[in-house]
């Protein structure tokens, strides 16, 4: 079955080569894909002139997996969110789909290896944890455009393995599946990729086609690193039932600076609140590059694209003001606006007037070891501030490590309980990070 894909990069203006072929945009007239088109969310579409059509004439269900390999997600997954929450802001269904079954097998999509298996207690108390921030961003309920949840083990693992094979291996070519990046890659590169991992494809296709037959899902969506997985999906819901189907992907997100979209010193952005304080998420979006305040008003917040346009416009110095309004609307998003409002003032206490706040981030060590004394640039790694001891002797010897709002060139130095002000140490890293050293 031939497919009319529409293969395009959305590309921001800041980030396009003039050596690019400049591409013209096609005119939907869906509110649906003209949002996401406008705010930067369309990276593949298969069939987008019937697609364009249904999402005109009334409300569709779409979908997107998440699969629970961690207690919780991160900013990776934020823009799959945002992108179910323009789906319904447009008057349609989305449909969140937990992995409780494609979990256990690991998707191999851009991965070096094997994922660790993950036990059914492990893949379950995930799903938990996780499940909860989805109510940030979307309505969930019964009516025609509420979201509903649904855990992909339900279908999946009712299945025996000849069943499986038999109802729907029969849909699917070897030589098809080694052509896709995720398992030539993998080749390519001499990795081993196991035939539980080979699996992962078809349970997703199956995904697809459990979801048309239940609901009446006729889109699939997901990050652009998908796009063979969903392409399978579309065409055995075609063959199989020989309903209308489509996919659709967004782009893989980077910083302007090419730096994976989520990732820090340290480490991933957590969504849940237990993992990363609203603080320190308000700071992650504070400390956006410039080049990417724009695109990220765009694709993270709500606000309108005339009031972005004007903000990411501002000459100068004064971007700093558009990076605190994503910072602002960013966290009042997931985390409610008193959480954003604490956030922004602890920032300026601790930033613009040098004080303290009880919402800054904190790092508990054990009294006795501060008594005892610890190395400046062994804690500043502790606190996450710096990615090894090395880096935080460079940042020191740069000017750009602070202890108590006093500069200190030596990263050797010990801290001890004498160094406390009020309770505890207070150590920032540059402009941008801060960290209360409190002892317990």
């Amino acid at each position: 079955m031939s497919l009319e894909i529409l293969n395009r990069a959305v590309l921001e203006p800041a980030h396009r080569s003039s050596a690019e072929p400049q591409m013209s945009e096609p005119a939907f007239k869906s509110e649906f894909l003209k949002t996401l088109q406008a705010r930067g969310h369309i990276q593949q579409i298969t069939h987008p002139a019937e697609l364009d059509e249904a999402a005109a004439n009334g409300p569709i269900t779409a979908y997107i997996g998440f699969d629970a390999t961690a207690a919780s997600l991160h900013v990776g997954h934020l823009f799959s969110i945002m992108t179910l929450r323009r789906l319904q802001q447009t008057g349609h269904k989305p449909i969140v789909v937990m992995g409780g079954g494609t979990t256990k097998v690991g998707d191999p999509t851009d991965k070096e290896g094997q994922r660790p298996l993950l036990t059914d207690e492990q893949i379950n108390g995930n799903i938990a944890a996780i499940k909860g921030t989805f109510a940030k961003f979307l309505r969930f309920g019964d009516g025609p455009t509420d979201a509903v949840m649904v855990n992909n083990d339900e279908w999946l693992s009712s299945f025996g393995y000849v069943e499986f094979l038999r109802k729907y291996g029969v849909h699917f070519t070897i030589n098809r599946m080694l052509a896709f990046d995720s398992v030539k890659l993998r080749l390519e590169r001499e990795q081993p990729m196991t035939f539980l991992e080979f699996n992962y494809m078809l349970m997703q296709s199956v995904d697809f086609l459990e979801l048309e037959r239940r609901y009446g899902c006729l889109l699939q969506m997901g990050g652009s690193d998908q796009w063979g997985n969903i392409v399978n999906g579309v065409e055995l819901i075609r063959r199989v039932d020989g309903k209308p189907a489509f996919g659709l992907t967004t782009p893989l997100l980077s910083t302007a600076s090419g730096q994976k979209m989520g990732k820090t010193v340290g480490g991933a952005v957590w969504l849940n609140a237990d993992m990363r304080s609203p603080y320190d998420y308000w700071q992650f979006w504070r400390n956006t590059e410039d080049a990417d305040v724009g695109r990220f008003l765009r694709l993270f917040t709500d606000l309108p694209l005339d009031e972005i346009a004007r903000l990411e416009a501002l000459p100068g110095a004064q971007i700093n003001e558009a990076k605190k309004v994503l910072a602002n609307a960013a966290t009042t998003l997931l985390h409610g606006p008193e959480e954003a409002a604490k956030a922004a003032a602890a920032a300026e206490a601790a930033f613009e007037r040098g004080g303290l706040s009880a919402d800054l981030p904190t790092h508990e060590i054990p009294a006795a070891e501060l008594e005892a004394g610890i190395v400046l640039a062994a804690l500043a790694v502790d606190a996450g501030l710096a990615a090894s001891r090395g880096e935080a002797r460079r940042l020191a010897q740069g000017g750009g490590l602070r202890l108590n709002d006093k500069p200190e060139t030596d990263a050797n130095r010990t801290v001890t309980a004498a160094d406390l002000v009020d309770g505890v140490v207070k150590l920032a890293a540059g402009k941008k990070k801060i960290v209360l050293v409190k002892p317990v």
